[in-house]
């Protein structure tokens, strides 16, 4: 049969391969287009299995919400590259997966993959055929839904590399972007000290306690000095108890005061954050190369 260049340009369009894998495909189905999809589909999902170790610590982080702005959704995507990351077939699966995220109404990261997109194709069928198409790892990280009844749902993006929700009751519209975007600067672990667990901090205690007796300090100081100590480091990972970055005479604790708020909860997201990534050493490789030839 003879392969038409119109078959071709259709068999592209519909799976973005290259011109001539498609004609190679189309000749091997003897011109059958739907065949050729088929062959296509699952030769490029078996190129997707065998890029699935491949580190993808590059991507962005996407927010979806609901629209009466009751519900939120924050999601991590990772590839490889970041040239990837700002691609438009990248960015429109992503935020596709957030909106299906957000309308499942999903809690877990295997439920999220097995939730079916508008195209017919679930998450993780998806995310294997956007693999294949773009020749890059792809991974759907994580993802968190906040829901208020009472409060608010503020975040902020910086970028596409940072996200944060946090949920406030009371307040105003600049105090919960605000408060977010303190987050996305400051990184707090927690919320208040109460909210740190006792391992936390009996750990740090232990080790500012041994630093304070090779001071040499009589015991009375020493307790003071972790007494210091302490309260410096609460101060450090929790929200109300460090400085606003808009104004750092005031702490982010005395700021909800004033304005009648409490932030019920957060969760903040940076791209990568805890990916051992891969480190190239360009000189190495091109002497293995120069050996092995």
């Amino acid at each position: 049969m003879n392969i038409t260049a119109s078959l071709v340009k259709e068999l592209r369009e519909r799976t973005g391969s290259g011109m001539m894998e498609c004609k190679k495909a189309l000749v091997e189905t003897d011109g059958d287009i739907e065949l050729a999809v088929e062959q296509m589909r699952k030769s490029g999902l078996a190129k997707a299995d065998k890029k699935a170790s491949r580190i993808a610590a590059e991507g962005s982080i996407f927010l979806c919400g609901a629209d009466d702005g009751k519900s939120l959704v924050m999601l991590e995507v990772n590839c490889e590259t970041d040239f990837v990351s700002k691609g438009d077939e990248f960015t429109g699966f992503a935020e596709s997966v957030a909106a299906a995220a957000l309308g499942a109404g999903v809690e877990e990261l295997e439920a999220l993959r097995k939730v079916t997109l508008p195209s017919g194709n679930t998450v993780e069928q998806a995310r294997l055929e956007l693999v294949a198409k773009i020749g890059e790892n792809v991974n759907v990280r994580r993802f968190v839904c906040f829901t208020s009844v009472n409060g608010t749902i503020g975040s902020y993006l910086h970028g596409i590399r940072i996200g944060v929700l946090v949920e406030v009751e009371g307040g105003d519209e600049q105090l919960h972007k605000d408060v977010a975007m303190h987050i996305a600067a400051s990184k707090p672990e927690f919320i208040s000290e109460n909210d740190v667990s006792e391992q936390v901090i009996n750990r740090e205690k232990d080790i500012f306690m041994a630093q304070a007796k090779d001071s040499g300090k009589p015991e009375n100081i020493v307790e003071k000095m972790v007494e210091g100590r302490m309260k410096k480091f609460l101060g450090e990972i929790t929200l109300v108890g460090q400085p606003f970055v808009k104004d750092p005479d005031i702490k982010v604790g005395k700021l909800l005061q004033q304005k009648n708020a409490r932030v019920l909860r957060l969760a903040r997201f940076e791209v990568g954050e805890g990916i051992e990534k891969k480190e190239e050493n360009f000189a190495e490789e091109v002497m293995a190369q120069v050996q092995g030839s």
